[in-house]
């Protein structure tokens, strides 16, 4: 036994030098400046292989949306570089209907989830809103989002701008918008389809009149008859013709989303502040492989 475990003993000293890889001290560095929540907003699979990423293959320092601009500025003086300014990143549902504005709905019994639920024809006239069965709040770490009314409402104080309720939406409704302002614009429907089918489904969905195109060259009707913001171009200090824009929406679809400011508060006075409530547009029904 005591020649065994000198044996063993020599092996692993042997190993220890042997085998031994050097790891770029950075890394450690790096990982200490992370916030540490794992959650993959970064395209990673946590805070340790976007450590790795960042020492190792040349990643960009400004990929933790939980952390910020302080992360990010943190990790580029650990690497020697210069981060340029950049915006935080949070998600806007573009739907506003609650269960009451939704037409053509069926009962459904099946599994509680939006993805499941997405799979069944007729759950709710229109095939483009949100669902309401909270696979977002449940994919949430940090209790940012719920479901008020049947209709996804983010509470932009707690968010962290991680992208898990975007990543799990199967309508792809929510996506993730650099918030330039602690208020943005955004476009609260997802339809595209015309104003009469729309009517059909939804009592407080955008008709396509493009009422608000001709008021700003802010909106962009990219894919039929929905308006798009192009929110890299988006400047808050030169909005020209949003206001009017917002204010002639014949449908009230045009809202402002984020942490409201003491003006907003101030001007809304006893009425209720808009739900806060990015997107590509599209369903499940577009990725879908027909068979047969």
């Amino acid at each position: 036994m005591l020649v065994l475990a000198v044996g063993a003993g020599y092996v692993l000293g042997w190993a220890k030098d042997a085998l031994r890889v050097d790891t770029d001290p950075r890394v450690d560095d790096v990982l200490a400046a992370l916030p540490g929540a794992n959650c993959g907003g970064c395209g990673y699979v946590g805070c340790g292989s976007y450590a790795e990423a960042v020492v190792l293959k040349g990643e960009l320092p400004d990929k933790c949306p939980v952390g910020g601009p302080s992360v990010a500025a943190a990790v580029a003086a650990i690497m020697g570089l210069d981060v340029k300014p950049s915006w935080p990143k949070r998600p806007i549902v573009h739907c506003r209907a609650k269960l009451e504005d939704r037409l053509q709905r069926m009962p459904y019994e099946g599994e509680r989830s939006c993805a499941a639920a997405n799979l069944v024809a007729g759950v709710q006239g229109c095939t483009y809103g949100c669902l309401g069965f909270g696979d977002c709040v449940r994919a949430c770490e940090f209790d940012a989002i719920h479901i008020v009314d049947g209709i996804a409402v983010v509470d932009y104080e707690a968010c962290t701008g991680c992208g898990a309720c975007a990543r799990v939406c199967p309508r792809n409704i929510i996506t993730m918008v650099p918030f330039k302002r602690d208020r943005m614009l955004a476009v609260a429907c997802s339809n595209k389809d015309f104003g009469k089918e729309v009517k059909d489904v939804c009592t407080v969905g955008c008709i396509g009149c493009r009422a608000c195109g001709k008021r700003s060259p802010l909106f962009q009707f990219r894919d039929g008859n929905l308006p798009t913001i192009d929110y890299d171009a988006y400047d808050p200090d030169a909005l020209e013709g949003v206001d009017a824009a917002v204010e002639k929406c014949p449908m009230h679809g045009l809202i402002y989303v984020g942490k409201p400011t003491p003006k907003d508060i101030a001007a809304a006075g006893d009425a209720e502040v808009p739900a806060v409530v990015t997107a590509d547009f599209k369903t499940t029904v577009d990725q879908t492989e027909w068979q047969g």
